[in-house]
């Protein structure tokens, strides 16, 4: 299942982000999306878990959880039309 993870810190890398979905199943990609120009995070991630069980737990548990002084939003993302 792919997530959709946003209102993240701007401060949050791949790798921490990363490490915080790994504790709810297997995780098979990261991609921070990051602006063209300033590199800078704009905040929100795709988390790709290749368990559906796995990523709805992930969902239920994340949903709102504070990370780095903010709460996150965690949902199934949709896909692009």
């Amino acid at each position: 299942m792919n997530l959709y993870v946003g209102n993240l810190n701007y401060n949050v890398k791949e790798v921490d982000l990363k490490n915080v979905m790994e504790e709810y199943g297997t995780v098979a990609s990261v991609k921070l999306i990051t602006d063209r120009e300033t590199r800078r995070s704009k905040g929100f991630a795709f988390v790709e878990m290749p368990d559906d069980a796995e990523a709805a737990n992930a969902i239920k548990e994340l949903n709102g959880a504070e990370y780095v002084g903010r709460p996150m939003v965690v949902k199934e993302a949709l896909p692009k039309k």
